[in-house]
């Protein structure tokens, strides 16, 4: 739902025509589905729809759901999964199955229903647009309780949303249950429920339900040298999310109006500038460091920065002769074996690429590989195990 916000403000906001909104949430998952837990879908009054649950499997039912729940003001639960027996039954063809949360949200003032609504949901002042990086706790289990918005993931306490988790629960060995299971999920990016009951509630108990949205700032990708493939390079990555720096020492080439995926353009020796992200501590274990630059008096240099860090991604372009006079040159420097091992050199996965666009898709292509973990990627033919 973090990703729908901005769209749900603007929904509600106070404009000359707000819109009360629906908004479907998945909150449970299992076997092999198109969309991960968290994704969202929204639909106004007016009919409009944001966002995608299955990629068309359950829009047409879900969309149903929605526009009831606008109506009557009830949040409900909705389950959607593959039916043998009946072929036309709405369900995911991929054979998993969906728990699907649908709450209503209402313009400040704006009774659609008449007064005869539920219980419905007051978004408050979460619908502000959402900055890179924040995490949403909302209480699943009953209806009523307005969202809570937490800024700054990566630092996040839970003690400092005591008082909130207190008023959300009710009970303090509840709440204290809840941090101690939430700051870890929100401190990892991560989506999912919590589940605490009150002491003495026994296995009849019902436990409440706290389903969490997080979403850290975007990772760093750092490429240095400026030329065609960093600018291809560049396209390819910014629809995955990465807050991108291009950095070259060259005036002439750091030219900020040729590179407009850049997030920002430095002019700067490569290594001074990645040693002084490390005393700012803003490298952190999810950047990506790509060298094209190329030329062994600025590859080493920072390649030899680079390898002294905590970072998901080191690669470096060139040939398979650069490459190891490259790697002869970092050892001199000092770069351990440990070290080396972690150097993405020559960069990319090996599929062909040969032009600056191609060389692009090799090299993101080798990036998601490592962050999913998979060092030796294979055709998903080729595969036995669940794509989704």
């Amino acid at each position: 739902m973090l990703d729908l916000l901005p769209a749900l403000s603007a929904y509600l906001g106070s404009g000359p025509a707000p819109q009360a909104c629906a908004v479907a949430t998945i909150v449970g998952a299992s076997g092999s589905v198109p969309r991960p837990v968290g994704t969202s879908m929204l639909v106004s009054a007016g009919g409009d729809v944001r966002g995608s649950l299955s990629g068309g499997c359950v829009e047409g039912a879900v969309f149903e759901a929605c526009a009831e729940a606008i109506a009557t003001g009830a949040p409900r639960r909705e389950h959607f999964g593959y039916s043998d027996e009946d072929a036309f039954a709405v369900g995911l063809m991929c054979g998993g199955s969906l728990e699907v949360l649908i709450e209503p949200f209402y313009p400040s003032g704006v009774d659609p229903t008449g007064g005869a609504r539920g219980p419905g949901v007051a978004m408050g002042t979460a619908t502000s647009p959402v900055a890179d990086g924040r995490a949403l706790v909302r209480r699943i289990d009953r209806a009523g309780d307005g969202p809570l918005l937490v800024p700054n993931p990566l630092g996040f306490e839970a003690a400092s949303i005591g008082a909130e988790l207190l008023a959300m629960l009710g009970d303090e060995g509840m709440a204290r249950s809840a941090a101690a299971q939430l700051e870890p999920l929100v401190r990892a990016g991560h989506t999912g429920v919590i589940r605490v009951a009150p002491a003495g509630a026994g296995i009849q108990g019902r436990p409440a339900e706290l389903f969490v949205e997080s979403r850290l700032p975007a990772p760093p990708l750092l490429v240095f040298g400026a030329n065609d493939f960093a600018a291809a390079l560049m396209d390819a990555a910014k629809p995955l999310g990465y807050r991108i720096t291009l950095c070259d020492a060259r005036d002439a080439f750091a030219d900020a109006s040729a590179f407009p995926q850049a997030d920002e353009v430095v002019v700067r020796w490569p290594h001074a500038y990645l040693d002084d992200l490390r005393a700012r501590d803003v490298v952190d274990p999810r950047t990506v460091v790509c060298v094209l630059t190329h030329d062994p008096k600025f590859d080493v240099p920072v390649l030899r920065a680079a390898l002294e860090l905590e970072v998901a991604y080191v690669g470096a372009m060139g040939s398979r002769l650069s490459d190891g006079q490259r790697r002869a040159a970092l050892v001199d420097a000092g770069i351990t074996p440990g070290q080396l091992v972690k150097l993405r050199s020559p960069i990319g996965l090996d599929i062909g690429a040969s032009t600056p666009q191609e060389v692009a898709v090799a090299i993101v292509a080798e990036i998601l590989a490592v962050r999913h973990g998979k060092d030796t990627p294979q055709p998903l033919s080729q595969v036995g195990t669940p794509i989704h």
